[in-house]
């Protein structure tokens, strides 16, 4: 239970669900109630097969190329940082042009829900707390965006636009502070390493 709590906070930080709410709003404005219930089950149902082959398969690849944990902590640190950086600096998170016959899978699915920050954090939980808590965890929080998405209306309502950036913003903190500590766990592994 411990392992799956601590796989949690960084994914819950990684999805921002409150940061992605006002872009959905957006990509579902004018959409009826039915249709945008399927929506949300598509970018759910799309987000969570994505996370979860990347949890899986990825490390696959990884030995294959001959890339270590360390240094996927390091890549993945300097990749999560930028990319908090980017949301705390510019305050605009990068999108695809949206499918009109699909935006749940595309954008809102992959990549809003499950981007880069989502799967290299996937990736490198995996190797810390185990495939299996890493894998509930991510699944757990992509539908908990989900339910957030169905809240759209009172959430937007209640946060507002200041409320909802100042939101995104903190979670934006929260993930450079987690990208600073796995590249110093990812220098300490080479080191370590270098030293054995």
């Amino acid at each position: 239970m411990k392992d799956f709590w601590l796989c949690f906070v960084p994914l819950f930080v990684a999805v921002d669900a409150i940061g992605v709410l006002p872009m959905f709003v957006t990509l579902t404005e004018g959409v009826d109630a039915i249709r945008r219930r399927g929506i949300i089950l598509q970018s759910v149902t799309t987000a969570s097969v994505v996370a979860v082959a990347f949890l899986w398969l990825g490390p696959v690849l990884l030995r294959f190329l001959g890339i270590s944990v360390p240094d996927f902590m390091i890549a993945g640190g300097i990749l999560l940082l930028a990319i908090a950086l980017s949301d705390l600096l510019t305050g605009v998170k990068r999108q695809r042009e949206p499918d009109p016959d699909s935006p749940g899978a595309v954008p809102i699915g992959v990549p809003l829900i499950t981007g880069p920050a989502v799967l290299t954090t996937c990736i490198l939980l995996r190797d810390m707390h185990g495939r299996w808590a890493t894998t509930a965890a991510v699944v757990v929080n992509i539908a908990l965006a989900g339910v957030v998405f169905l809240a759209a209306g009172p959430i937007t309502r209640t946060l507002g636009k200041t409320g909802t950036k100042t939101v995104s913003k903190l979670a934006s903190l929260l993930l450079a502070a987690i990208a600073v500590m796995l590249v110093r766990k990812g220098v300490s592994g080479v080191l370590a390493s270098s030293a054995g």
